[in-house]
């Protein structure tokens, strides 16, 4: 079934889990990503750039979104994430997107507060949830530079201000996290977290997924992560799979034989995450 962010959310919140929010980045894979989530009985964010978005098209991408999510009878929620351009916010909601994210990061405390306050109300009207998103996570995403290489964590105090002001659904939080990482892994400033989970009261926000260690997902799931983002690591397994397929192909064999297999492979991480963000199959609880 087609649902919100903040649908999605609550039902983390009252499980004490995680909800994945997985990139997609063309058509082919993002079967596969709904039908792992069915496979785990969790629900899944489908998230995808302005980029991707636009070259498959908004339309396209919510109706095909809602046309699985109904024929695979799986709670999905479709949004568009980092975006800072109102003009394709605002086309990402008529389309049918149940979440946006408004990313202001980049801007000064009040100007950030008053344009996602802006976003929220249009989307609001729309029954449209929205994330916002309070200091500045480093990398790339996609290969394009999101923040600034000068990190910035959110400060509990500014979060207090931010989700009071705004009304947003979510909020991204900086806490040591970077967009692209896959070839290290980054320490998670664990005790800001808790500081922010005890004084705000909207889900929390993890950018920059691939990169956190997968014995620190309890941590991060009991201390109010409710949306945990995994692009970079399907995006390269997926390529890593099609140059291998492709590489040993004939011309004229079908291109379907190529593009399978990284779809697999594409699920079988999300499968993998999803079991980690239950907070059922995580290592530490795998000891108990």
């Amino acid at each position: 079934m087609y649902k919100t962010l903040k649908e999605v959310t609550q039902i983390a919140e009252e499980l004490n889990m995680t909800i994945g929010a997985f990139n997609t980045h063309n058509l082919e894979m993002l079967p596969e990503m709904i039908r792992a989530a069915k496979e785990k009985g969790a629900p899944i964010i489908i998230q995808t750039s302005i980029d991707t978005a636009k070259y498959i098209g908004y339309d396209l991408m919510v109706a095909v979104v809602k046309e699985i999510a109904n024929t695979e009878m799986v709670d999905v929620a479709l949004h568009l994430d980092h975006a800072r351009d109102f003009n394709e916010i605002k086309a990402a909601i008529d389309a049918g997107y149940s979440s946006v994210m408004y990313d202001g990061s980049h801007l000064p405390f009040k100007e950030n507060i008053a344009k996602t306050k802006a976003v929220v109300e249009y989307a609001h009207a729309k029954g449209v949830s929205v994330e916002g998103e309070l200091g500045t996570i480093g990398g790339t995403e996609e290969g394009i530079s999101v923040a600034e290489d000068d990190k910035v964590y959110t400060r509990p105090e500014d979060a207090v201000e931010f989700v009071k002001q705004t009304d947003i659904d979510a909020l991204a939080i900086a806490i040591g996290t970077n967009h692209g990482q896959f070839k290290s892994k980054t320490e998670v400033n664990i005790p800001l977290l808790k500081e922010i989970h005890a004084v705000v009261d909207v889900p929390l926000v993890i950018h920059g997924g691939t990169g956190v260690k997968e014995e620190d997902y309890p941590e991060l799931i009991n201390n109010g992560i409710r949306k945990f983002n995994v692009g970079t690591e399907l995006l390269v397994n997926w390529t890593k799979v099609a140059k291998e397929s492709f590489g040993e192909t004939e011309v004229n064999k079908s291109l379907r034989h190529n593009v399978i297999p990284a779809n697999l492979a594409v699920k079988e991480i999300v499968k993998h995450k999803i079991g980690l963000f239950m907070n059922v199959d995580s290592p530490l609880a795998m000891q108990k």
